[in-house]
């Protein structure tokens, strides 16, 4: 399965901020629910959203071409 990316580079890293800020408070609190956030942050890392897929959607740049 080929996974083309959907998410572009601002949003990555938006992403993987705030992903790693749920994580920390997670932490912090000592709660579980701070692994939610990593969801964002892997879906960053790899720029690629699942549900940018199936809502057809993209953040990408159409004019800048990344490799996989």
């Amino acid at each position: 399965m080929i996974l083309k990316k959907n998410v572009g580079y601002m949003d990555s890293i938006i992403r993987v901020v705030l992903g790693a800020l749920i994580l920390s408070m997670g932490l912090f609190y000592d709660s579980y629910w701070g692994f939610i956030g990593l969801i964002p942050v892997i879906s960053g890392a790899i720029s690629f959203c699942p549900i940018y897929r199936l809502m057809r959607i993209s953040s990408m740049d159409p004019n800048l071409e990344r490799e996989n």
